[in-house]
């Protein structure tokens, strides 16, 4: 895992809470893993995600789902943490959260490039990035999303992506006293700056102003982090990276005193990986002091910390500080050749970023394209009155019904505004507009995300309700009631309206249009015993 996970979130983020009425199902399983118990988290993960869902308890759900991601993640199971992101995904999907839609997109990004699947984590980026640009959500939620954003990038080398997404993420967050408090998204931000400014300086004297600009900014923030967080547990792998960027800026004894303080501490502590940039800072302090033995030492013991767990990111950079190690103790002309091969692989290397760069460009085309196909077709199956879905989308549910698409159990509400001519005689065809608006608001307010409200023609609208005729009943009375019970002054000084709802359930191998008549059927009983009523 990179530093945003190591430094300041142990085996798992840091949660924002839950809010679900299970959230403490969640702090336990965060707890556990901070403290290492892998194996054990997952078992306990195997208990808790079930009785989430069987309470209904949505938002713990998503976050033990993401638990178990991160989990597989940390201990390398990529294709079983890709296989929980995905069910995460949809999770997130079916409740309509942007936000966490976008979050999930980002992080499963970062597994796909963990997995070589890069054309999928382009595509995962370029589509997080757009959801994150335009949704209007501000929240701690959205700060994380930002966070998983600038990971991804950074891992992918696309250092412009994660500055854009830093930026975007300053322009809203901007705490009291922000100069003085570094917070894990910085830190993630830092370590992009830390790698951009490391693959810059691999390319040779051309860009170094630009290589030590980002190294600074780096040191900077690990500064403050050092500061902020002096003494304690989450202090020791920052310090480590600090210990790199100012042995690359040549700050030499600082470079050694913060590298030899936790290089042990991190290697005796469990936190193995997070010592290679202290290793690696020690061998270049010892090479620039000429002592060739030390340093091979110390940059070998970096390779030997990150060969099964570190990222191709950090091995290009060990294996161009041991290249330029060799170059030293190389003959002249030897050495020349040597510089001169290190030199072409950096620059090839960095061509090879540059490709991602253009992909993702690419991708975030494609996604452009894809949503403005989906907002035609969208619009192609709304009412433009209403918002509602229209007779177009009604005729394409009844198609799915009858072909088994719609899982069962499914309910039709069947509903007619009572007196609506009168509505429209009396105060005008906009009044009764605006009515017809009212009650696609009273739909669309008592209706889950798996619910579907049509307006079906004029003054009568359907509902496909996913639950048994009981359910279904209790709901379309609350409908009936909320609209009986409003008094609509804004439209008309004392204006009051009443509906009659007709219920059908529909039953295996039920024909949909016999559902559509049962529905039907029962709204005319409404209508004859009095109007303002519902029937089944």
């Amino acid at each position: 895992m990179d530093v945003g996970d190591r430094a300041s979130e142990a085996l798992l983020p840091v949660p924002v809470s839950p809010y679900g009425p299970l959230d403490a199902l969640a702090e336990q399983v965060h707890l556990m893993a901070q403290t290492g118990q892998v194996h054990e988290t997952l078992d306990a993960l195997t208990v808790f995600e079930p009785l989430a869902r069987a309470f209904g308890d949505t938002q713990t759900t998503g976050f033990l789902l993401q638990g178990r991601m991160f989990l597989y993640m940390y201990v390398g199971h990529f294709p079983e943490a890709i296989a929980v992101g995905e069910q995460l995904l949809n999770h997130h999907e079916a409740t309509g959260s942007v936000v966490s839609v976008a979050k999930t997109l980002a992080d499963m990004a970062d597994l796909y490039l963990r997995s070589g699947r890069v054309s999928e984590a382009m595509g995962n980026l370029a589509r997080a990035g757009l959801l994150l640009e335009q949704t209007t959500v501000r929240n701690d939620r959205y700060v994380a999303a930002l966070s998983s954003m600038i990971r991804a990038a950074s891992s992918a080398e696309l250092y412009e992506t994660a500055h854009a997404t830093y930026r975007q993420l300053l322009r809203w967050w901007s705490p009291e006293g922000r100069a003085n408090v570094t917070a894990n998204y910085d830190l993630i931000y830092a370590d992009a700056l830390m790698q951009w400014g490391l693959r810059l300086d691999q390319l040779g004297d051309h860009v170094e102003a630009q290589a030590q600009a980002r190294l600074r900014g780096a040191a900077a923030i690990f500064q403050r982090w050092g500061e902020t967080y002096a003494g304690q547990d989450v202090a020791g792998p920052p310090a480590a990276l600090h210990a790199l960027v100012l042995a690359k800026l040549g700050e030499l004894e600082q470079a050694e005193r913060l590298a030899a303080d936790v290089v042990i501490p991190l290697r005796t502590g469990g936190d193995t990986h997070a010592a290679w940039p202290a290793h690696l800072a020690l061998g270049i302090v010892h090479r620039s002091r000429g002592d060739a033995v030390a340093a091979r030492r110390e940059i070998v013991a970096a390779a030997e910390v990150i060969r099964d767990s570190g990222t191709a990111s950090e091995q290009l950079v060990v294996d161009f500080e041991l290249a330029c190690l060799g170059e030293l103790a190389a003959s002249e002309e030897a050495g020349r050749d040597l510089r001169n091969m290190i030199d072409r692989q950096a620059r090839r290397l960095w061509q090879q970023r540059l490709q991602r760069v253009t992909m993702l460009r690419q991708a975030r085309q494609r996604e452009e394209q894809e949503q403005a196909r989906r907002a035609a077709e969208a619009a192609l199956l709304h009412d433009p009155l209403t918002g509602l879905g229209n007779r177009r989308r009604f005729d394409q549910l009844m198609a799915d019904l009858d072909a088994g698409r719609m899982p069962a159990p499914v309910v039709l509400l069947f509903i007619d505004v009572d007196k609506f001519k009168a509505i429209n005689d009396r105060h005008s065809h906009g009044a009764g507009d605006r009515v017809l608006r009212e009650i696609a608001g009273t739909l669309q307010a008592n209706c889950r995300t798996e619910d579907i409200a049509i307006r079906y023609a004029g003054d009568e609208f359907v509902v496909f309700l996913r639950t048994d005729l009981a359910g279904a009943a209790h709901v379309a009375e609350r409908i009936r009631a909320t609209v009986a019970t409003a008094v609509l002054d804004d439209i008309a000084p004392g204006l009051r309206v009443s509906i009659s709802v007709g219920l059908a359930a529909h039953q295996p191998g039920m024909p949909a249009h016999e559902l559509v008549d049962n529905a039907d059927a029962n709204l005319y009983r409404a209508k004859r015993a009095g109007r303002d009523r519902i029937a089944a």
